[in-house]
């Protein structure tokens, strides 16, 4: 692994050769020109990382593998390379106190630096009580969650992921670092203005190709946000063989490319191994995907 500092990819799942391929119905056809087809062993995910500049990922188990196979793959991987994964915490917060407890052991025992949820498939507004164990749980251990939010391209329903619910959980929960994900629309602009509005909301773009980034999360990101979004792919759903090349077509200003790519990152998640931003600080050409 090269010594010079990287991408950071904040939201990877596991896609081994046994889970490859495993997408519902809507997801098959929104990423089909844009997802990884095959699946890849850890060995030949790190060797992709390395062909395309990314440091480390924020890796979880597919929503589509089998629960405890998923984790186990994920669990295996981080111990192999801990230098290039750090762990994401699916839990379900319908399950009440055994979430909360496995949220806990994720974090005490397989040392996850995130909760990961999505509301669409909890089928439920991320402002709902029965997610408000998980965000105290969170709390308590100082770790963000990250939460899904735009109208997803499964053919389910997609209210529940509207930014606005963020609003009442930042208001009740401001020692929690949240963390949106995915693009946020057909709401981008509603999201824009939370971002604006609460010191304790982040947001990651996933899930699209770097072409295709909404317009209004890259003029926030080149004007007051550029220390609000972070860079992730939704591997293997977007590949990084057509995320990563493609970097370099987004409209950032130089100062803010190297925040977007590696240091938002390193501010908003308790990574562990890794120098702090005022440590090792990144200049804008070394992190150029070109």
């Amino acid at each position: 692994m090269s010594t010079t500092p990287g991408i950071i990819d904040c939201y990877v799942n596991s896609n081994p050769p046994e889970h490859a391929g495993e997408f519902d119905a809507g997801a098959q056809q929104l990423f089909a020109r844009s997802r990884t087809q095959r699946g890849m062993t850890a060995e030949e995910m790190v060797g992709a990382m390395d062909q395309h500049g990314i440091e480390r990922c924020l890796l979880g188990a597919s929503p589509l593998a089998a629960e405890d196979a998923g984790q186990r793959w994920v669990l295996q991987t981080i111990e192999r390379y801990p230098d290039r994964f750090a762990y994401a915490a699916r839990v379900d917060p319908r399950q009440g106190m055994a979430a909360v407890r496995a949220l806990e052991h994720a974090v005490k025992n397989d040392g996850a630096i995130a909760g990961r949820l999505v509301p669409m498939r909890i089928g439920l507004p991320p402002n709902d009580k029965i997610y408000f164990p998980v965000y105290s749980k969170c709390c308590e251990l100082e770790i963000p969650v990250t939460l899904t939010v735009g109208l997803p391209g499964p053919l389910v329903p997609g209210e529940m992921q509207r930014p606005i619910y963020l609003d009442e959980v930042c208001y009740l929960m401001p020692e929690l670092k949240v963390v949106s994900t995915h693009g946020g629309e057909p709401w981008t602009e509603e999201l824009v203005k939370l971002l604006l509005k609460w010191p304790n909301l982040y947001h990651m773009i996933s899930a699209f190709r770097p072409r295709y980034y909404p317009r209004a999360l890259i003029d926030f990101l080149n004007t007051r946000g550029a220390s609000k979004v972070l860079f992730a792919s939704d591997y293997p759903a977007i590949s990084w063989e057509r995320a990563i090349p493609e970097l370099s077509e987004v409209p950032l200003k130089d100062e803010v490319r190297p925040q977007f790519l590696r240091e938002n990152a390193l501010r908003v998640f308790p990574w562990r191994n890794l120098p702090t931003v005022a440590a090792q600080p990144t200049d804008a050409a070394t992190l150029s995907p070109g």
